[in-house]
C-alpha cells in the first residue's frame, strides 16, 4: 500500500503558492461586482439598511450551517440576529444552535478587524456549539487521541482522503496559523491579493482542523 504524505508533513508546510495571473483576473471581476453592490448599498438608509443587513447575515448563517448538515429555522435566525444587533424583536423562541450561529455572525460583522487569537476562536466555538452535549471539547481545540480524518466508503473498508495533524500538535499549528493570519491581514501588508488571502485562509485552517466539530463554519467566518 502506498504511503500517503499529508500536506502538513511536507517540508514546505505551510508555505502555499498560487497562480497570480489567474487570481488577478478573478480579483478584477470580484472588485467590479463588489463596486456595484457597494454603490447600491450606499443609497440605502434606516430601516431598509437594517433589513438588508439582517438578510445578509441570516443567509450566511443558514448556508454555513447547511454545509454542516444542520437545517436552521429562518425566522428564529433572523430574530436572534436582530436581538444581537440591539434591534426590536418579537418573543420568538430561538433554539441554541440558531442563537449561537447568529451570535457569531453578528460578532464577525461588528469586530471583523479584531486581531485573531486562540481565545477569540474559542469564543466562536462556544457560540456555534451552543447547547451541544455530544462533544468532549467545547471552546477548546480537540484533545482526543483518535485521528481526525476525512473518510468515505463502507464502515468496514473506509477510504481515507485526508488526515489532519494529531491533537498534540494543534496548539503549535494554530499559533503559527494565527501569526500568519494577523500578518497577512495587516492593512499595511499588500504582499498577497485579497482573494488569495481568503482562499488560503480557508484551506490552511481546514487542513489543521483544530476543533472537534464546527471547523467548516469557523473557516467560512475567517474567510
Amino acid at each position: 500500500m502506498a504511503y500517503k504524505v499529508w500536506n502538513w508533513l511536507q517540508e514546505n508546510w505551510p508555505h502555499f503558492t498560487y497562480n497570480k495571473e489567474v487570481m488577478e483576473k478573478l480579483e478584477l471581476q470580484f472588485s467590479q461586482n463588489n463596486g456595484t453592490v457597494f454603490g447600491a448599498i450606499k443609497h440605502i438608509e434606516g430601516v431598509s439598511k437594517d433589513a438588508l443587513l439582517i438578510e445578509i447575515l441570516s443567509v450566511e448563517a443558514i448556508k454555513t450551517s447547511e454545509i454542516e448538515g444542520e437545517i436552521l429555522n429562518r425566522e428564529s435566525v433572523q430574530s436572534s440576529i436582530k436581538k444581537n444587533l440591539g434591534l426590536a424583536v418579537t418573543n420568538t423562541k430561538v433554539a441554541p444552535a440558531e442563537f449561537g450561529i447568529s451570535e457569531m455572525m453578528v460578532d464577525l460583522y461588528q469586530n471583523y478587524d479584531t486581531p485573531l487569537s486562540n481565545e477569540y476562536l474559542f469564543e466562536w466555538h462556544k457560540m456555534i456549539t451552543n447547547g451541544r452535549r455530544d462533544l468532549t471539547d467545547i471552546g477548546n481545540y480537540r484533545t482526543h487521541e483518535d485521528p481526525m480524518q476525512v473518510v468515505s466508503g463502507r464502515l468496514d473498508k473506509p477510504t481515507v482522503h485526508f488526515e489532519a495533524p494529531p491533537s498534540d500538535k494543534i496548539l503549535s499549528e494554530m499559533n503559527q496559523f494565527i501569526s500568519w493570519f494577523n500578518d497577512m491581514h495587516d492593512p499595511n501588508n499588500n504582499s498577497m491579493l485579497p482573494l488569495a488571502k481568503a482562499c488560503l485562509t480557508h484551506l490552511y485552517f481546514v487542513c489543521i482542523h483544530p476543533f472537534e466539530d464546527g471547523n467548516g463554519r469557523i473557516a467560512r467566518a475567517l474567510t
